[in-house]
């Protein structure tokens, strides 16, 4: 019998647990040309191990009177799964080939500089998930795909303040409360989760070449209440 989600639960759509599915994903798929890339060969790897819990991308959702979309929504036969990608990257050049990448095919990733918005939207991320999971049966996971290990180390110490900080995402890190941009001077980034999350990065794959590690974080997020 399946039950329905419980805080921290990594379980999608009542159904498959999240690190099967990054199993199966990461064996044919070390690589994403783009986060949409990312998103539908997630859906597919998803329907691969469950075929009863079907795949929705880009589903709208009303908030404070404007639609937002969610990345990718799982619907299982008495529970449903909400999940937020983000897939940043820093500059990897590459071909993939053989059995850890099927079928064989050359990236060029592109460098992104703004890591400081890659933890803001990731937050924000959390915060739209929580919206979605105000109810027994919904729970969501917040998903960072990355080889820039700039999001998954701490901070240098001594380094002057940025206006991240209370954004920051590194490993064993604990989000919660309400976190102010740059002090609470730009009141248009503030955000305010309900709950507490805390970061754990794990590895999802090694390619050859610098920015070749690949590592993601994943947030679940549940109603507690």
């Amino acid at each position: 019998m399946t039950t329905a989600p419980v805080s921290g639960d990594r379980t999608i759509a009542g159904r498959t647990p999240l690190d099967d599915v990054i199993a199966r994903l990461r064996r044919h798929r070390p690589v994403f040309h783009s986060e949409a890339d990312l998103q539908h060969s997630f859906a597919r790897a998803l329907w691969e191990l469950a075929p009863d819990v079907h795949s929705r991308l880009e589903v709208p959702q009303r908030y404070a009177g404007r639609a937002e979309y969610l990345d990718l929504l799982c619907i299982g036969p008495s529970a449903r799964t909400a999940i937020e990608f983000k897939y940043f990257t820093r500059r990897w050049t590459g071909a993939v080939a053989g059995t850890a990448g099927t079928p064989a095919e050359d990236y060029a990733l592109k460098g992104r500089a703004a890591t400081d918005l890659a933890r803001l939207h990731f937050v924000r991320d959390i915060a739209r998930l929580e919206r979605f999971c105000r109810h027994p049966d919904r729970n969501g996971l917040a998903v960072m795909l990355t080889n820039e290990a700039a999001l998954w180390a701490p901070p240098t110490p001594g380094r002057r303040p940025t206006r991240d900080r209370e954004f920051r995402i590194h490993q064993d890190h604990e989000l919660t409360g309400t976190l102010l941009w740059a002090d609470g001077t730009y009141e248009p980034n503030t955000c305010t989760l309900r709950g507490t999350y805390v970061l754990d990065w794990r590895p999802y794959s090694r390619l050859p070449g610098p920015g070749g590690e690949f590592r993601y974080a994943a947030v679940p997020v549940a109603d507690d209440g």
